[in-house]
């Protein structure tokens, strides 16, 4: 299977920086596949589906739980990271957008990572998840209660993974 990216304008807008990255082309088609594979793996919505897709990609930029997916390279890229996920892991869109998404996590962690990965691979989805992150600052949190899930198009298939969690804990 081949990888899924966004093309990289569409990503970073580059067209237009002032923009808010919920209003972006790519961003909005995305939101969608997040919002209706979550739906398709676990029968619920990940939040409220009313107003337009535009309205719902900005619900899901500002909710309070936090939403993060990447794409399907052989070593993932992240592709999504709504404002309270940029705020975990305080990052920028930019700097987020195309970073490995293993680098989400400690090495000594990555591993477990993986295997977890490989799991909802197979089964679509994955609920309860907890697992040890690292911030871009070295700040470390434990995620708890996570949801991840295969992010895929309208034909079926596999274009991503995401995760989302309004659990975590600060470590020291």
């Amino acid at each position: 299977m081949s990888a899924y990216r966004f093309p990289s304008n569409l990503l970073h807008n580059t067209s237009d920086v002032t923009a808010p990255i919920w209003t972006r082309a790519a961003v909005i088609v995305w939101s969608q596949h997040l919002l209706d594979s979550f739906r398709h793996w676990t029968g619920r919505d990940l939040l409220d589906r009313s107003g337009s897709i535009e309205e719902q990609a900005e619900a899901v930029f500002a909710a309070p739980v936090v939403v993060v997916s990447h794409g399907t390279e052989a070593d993932p890229i992240m592709n999504y990271g709504n404002q309270a996920a940029l705020d975990l892991w305080e990052m920028t869109w930019d700097r987020l957008i195309g970073m490995s998404s293993r680098q989400t996590a400690e090495p000594v962690n990555q591993e477990e990572r993986a295997r977890m990965l490989r799991l909802v691979e197979q089964q679509g989805h994955y609920d309860r998840y907890r697992g040890v992150r690292v911030s871009s600052t070295g700040r470390r949190f434990l995620v708890e209660e996570a949801i991840v899930w295969n992010v895929i198009d309208e034909q079926s298939r596999r274009i991503g993974q995401a995760a989302a969690f309004s659990r975590w804990t600060r470590l020291s």
